[in-house]
């Protein structure tokens, strides 16, 4: 393959979840400008709709990741639509407090199950379906967070961590059970990049200080600082890699 081929998604049926917003709706479109049909799922539809007017072959699915029959609903709608999947992006996510004082055992279950339990699931999901025809592997691409290898006190959460570190054993547990079977899953952790749960860390300049102290380029993300490693994940490009986490922090974990 061209250096171009490798990272085409030409032909193929990605799904990202959470994609109304931030680093979700981003995916949706990188995906698609790769070649991808894209089913992005996410709970508000006029959002969706908005992102599908960008792209025609983003297409979008309402769809609560926290039910159980909403996780079954959409990936059934993807193989109804295009009878493949190829990419599962699980980038929904939910924040939690940032005081374990004040979370209670309740909301702490309800975090982990938007996660870690729905992308259990999502990938299990997938796993279950047929491959391709073409032979071609199929990548589950799980978004982590530096906040699941590092902790983020005090801008962090015990749910929110304990769930993106979840993510990253499970992702190297499902690599290990479903790497001869033609299922690659890798873990995507990115440092900290503006979306809309981190809104507030940017616009307080004390906190946005911190990051800047924190990472060795001294800033945060930029809109795009993802798309190579997602593509690389999600395309041929990583046809020898799984099991891993590739982390974008602009150094913040390397110190």
């Amino acid at each position: 393959m061209t250096p171009a081929e490798l990272f085409s998604l030409r032909g193929r049926t990605a799904v990202v979840t959470g994609a109304s917003s931030g680093l979700g709706a981003r995916f949706a479109l990188v995906l698609a400008s790769a070649g991808a049909t894209v089913l992005a799922a996410a709970r508000r539809l006029e959002k969706l709709k908005e992102l599908a007017d960008e792209d025609p072959r983003i297409h979008p699915v309402v769809c609560d990741v926290s039910r159980e029959e909403d996780r079954v609903r959409l990936m059934e709608t993807a193989l109804d639509e295009t009878g493949r999947v190829d990419v599962l992006v699980n980038n929904a996510g939910a924040p939690g407090a940032v005081r374990a004082e004040d979370e209670s055992a309740e909301d702490f279950a309800g975090v982990l199950d938007v996660n870690l339990v729905a992308p259990f699931h999502l990938a299990r999901l997938l796993a279950a379906t047929p491959g391709a025809a073409d032979g071609r592997t199929r990548s589950v691409v799980n978004v982590s967070s530096v906040l699941g290898l590092v902790s983020g006190a005090p801008l962090g959460g015990a749910a929110y961590a304990a769930s993106k570190a979840g993510l990253v054993g499970l992702t190297r547990e499902l690599a290990g059970q479903w790497g001869r079977s033609g299922v690659r899953v890798n873990a995507l952790a990115p440092g900290w990049f503006r979306s809309e749960m981190t809104e507030g860390l940017f616009a307080d300049e004390r906190s946005r200080r911190w990051v800047e102290r924190g990472a060795m380029l001294g800033r945060g993300g930029e809109v795009g600082e993802l798309d190579g490693a997602l593509l690389y994940l999600a395309s041929d490009a990583s046809s020898y890699c799984t099991g891993q986490v590739l982390t974008v922090d602009g150094g913040w974990t390397a110190r």
